[in-house]
């Protein structure tokens, strides 16, 4: 059975070599994907890099998938010199939620020119597995976490300070310490804040933590 398994895997990455138009790419990536085979992740990472919007999405679900396991090739592979690469493997980074990719999120979500990608490392750091992280280190990356979400909800993208508030109310389930400044924060934005759906959220996110935070 696992001969059968590598071999599929072996010919599936041959098709995406051999892909000779972009629909064809995409198929043959989603294929791929569909595998869920740790040998498929360094084809899934070139695939990023590609140009082909179609193959990337169906690159980061099969990487998405295979999570932590894809995680030290991601980081290993981020392309300084190729952008749409870059992004689209911070996008994987983010939905996958392993710690390790913690400074790379929190950088992408305050200096990346691209909104898309803001929004994603934003959604992103709220998403990650604290219980993968030794005790002692949680309670310092959670204060990083909060100080950077602190600054996206200075976005000037009402869609990246959306999903800013949407981490916030992440984070305030899972910290005891910060769970004050997130509330007030929350409060202030109801204010401050000048677009409607920003603030239907962060009234939503209020709410939810109240009824969860209440004795």
């Amino acid at each position: 059975m696992a001969e059968a398994v590598t071999t599929e895997v072996t010919a599936s990455i041959q098709g995406v070599e051999s892909a000779d138009s972009k629909a064809a790419l995409v198929q043959a990536v989603a294929r791929l994907a569909a595998l869920r085979h740790p040998d498929a992740i360094p084809t899934l990472i070139r695939v990023l890099g590609y140009n082909n919007p179609g193959a990337a999405v169906a690159a980061v679900d099969g990487l998405v998938a295979l999570g932590a396991g894809a995680v030290d090739s991601l980081l290993t592979e981020l392309d300084g010199y190729n952008y749409g690469a870059r992004a689209w493997a911070i996008r994987a980074l983010a939905l996958i939620g392993d710690p390790r990719a913690l400074p790379v999120l929190l950088e992408a979500a305050t200096a990346d020119f691209a909104l898309s990608v803001r929004r994603a490392a934003a959604r992103g750091v709220g998403a990650i597995e604290w219980q993968l992280l030794p005790v002692d280190r949680v309670a310092g990356a959670q204060a990083e976490v909060l100080q950077v979400l602190l600054k996206v909800i200075q976005d000037p993208e009402w869609v990246v300070r959306y999903a800013a508030v949407v981490s916030l109310q992440t984070l305030a389930r899972t910290t005891l310490t910060h769970q004050s400044t997130i509330l007030t924060t929350l409060e202030s934005l109801l204010i401050e804040e000048p677009t409607l759906a920003v603030q239907a959220r962060a009234q939503w996110a209020l709410d939810q933590l109240r009824s969860q935070l209440s004795p």
